[in-house]
């Protein structure tokens, strides 16, 4: 009898060692996978030591101290946000920009959090796996801030509007 496993979670093939993927696109994970040298041990890493940066920094880790008071299911949610951003993989299944519309937070708060993140992604990753999740920390960023922007002007309750 086969077990089932919850969609978009990631298995390792015990007689290849290679991560067996479980999710909506998996060739399509896949290839992303090879084009930019991305794996969900390079993603876990990457979130890791990226959010120990926030916490160590006096402009960032403040705001998130403020609001996290256990960082293992946030790292866990990050690692699984990521997977989904960057590979595709169908395993985040959150709301990020009401999470965050509320956030005391202006451009240079997201200026600084991309400073953080393409410094980490060029120590942890080869230079296509640098630049795919970069280009969409940057696109992440830019849509996060304008819902700050947009729930400042318009309450709290409002839906943002992100075009």
């Amino acid at each position: 009898m086969q077990q089932q496993v919850p969609e978009g979670v990631m298995m390792v093939d015990m007689q290849t060692d290679q991560p067996q993927i479980l999710s909506t696109r998996p060739d399509t994970t896949r290839v992303i996978m090879d084009q930019t040298g991305l794996d969900p041990a390079m993603l876990r890493d990457l979130v890791h030591r990226f959010y120990g940066k926030i916490r160590a920094d006096s402009v960032l880790g403040p705001i998130f101290a403020s609001r996290i008071t256990d960082w293992t299911p946030h790292l866990d949610r990050m690692v699984a946000f990521w997977s989904s951003v960057a590979l595709m993989t169908g395993e985040y299944h959150g709301a990020p920009v009401p999470a965050h519309a509320h956030l005391p937070v202006t451009w240079a708060h997201f200026d600084r959090w991309l400073d953080l993140f393409r410094e980490t992604a060029n120590e942890i990753c080869l230079p296509a796996g640098a630049a795919h999740v970069i280009d969409r920390a940057e696109r992440i960023a830019l849509s996060l801030h304008i819902a700050v922007k947009d729930a400042g002007r318009t309450g709290l309750n409002a839906v943002p509007n992100l075009r």
